[in-house]
């Protein structure tokens, strides 16, 4: 398939495809016409890319993930690296919960000084 059809049914655009092949996670093939070619493999490379990114991957953390479905694992997640990366993202993660749990009791202290009687509303903002 040609990078139109490839960024149709992977709901992205040729640009972010051409951003892929520059950055060295999907491999650009080229017919004797010159244009891109990609088949279904390349539609799970993207679709892999695209989920990870969804969730808050950069595309450096999808390396390993691209890199363990070119070795021919049925899921990106099958190889001890991605799992790495899952990992420290999940760290991360945390560690910013645990900084936005001290924001939130800071600035819940500096409305309790500054409105003694206004309560406290939790879980949203409404």
């Amino acid at each position: 398939m040609r990078i139109g059809e490839l960024a149709r049914r992977a709901g992205v655009s040729t640009r972010a495809l051409r951003y892929y092949e520059q950055q060295g996670l999907l491999p650009a093939r080229r017919s004797t016409n010159g244009y891109r070619e990609y088949d279904e493999s390349d539609l799970k490379l993207v679709s892999e890319i695209r989920s990870l990114i969804t969730v808050g991957f950069t595309l450096e953390d999808a390396r390993p993930f691209v890199e363990c479905l070119r070795a021919g694992n049925d899921a990106g997640s099958a190889c001890p690296e991605s799992v790495e990366v899952y990992r420290r993202k999940l760290a991360e993660i945390d560690e910013q919960i645990h900084t936005l749990l001290g924001r939130r009791a800071e600035v819940a202290a500096q409305l309790a000084d500054a409105c003694p009687g206004c309560a406290l509303r939790t879980g949203g903002t409404k």
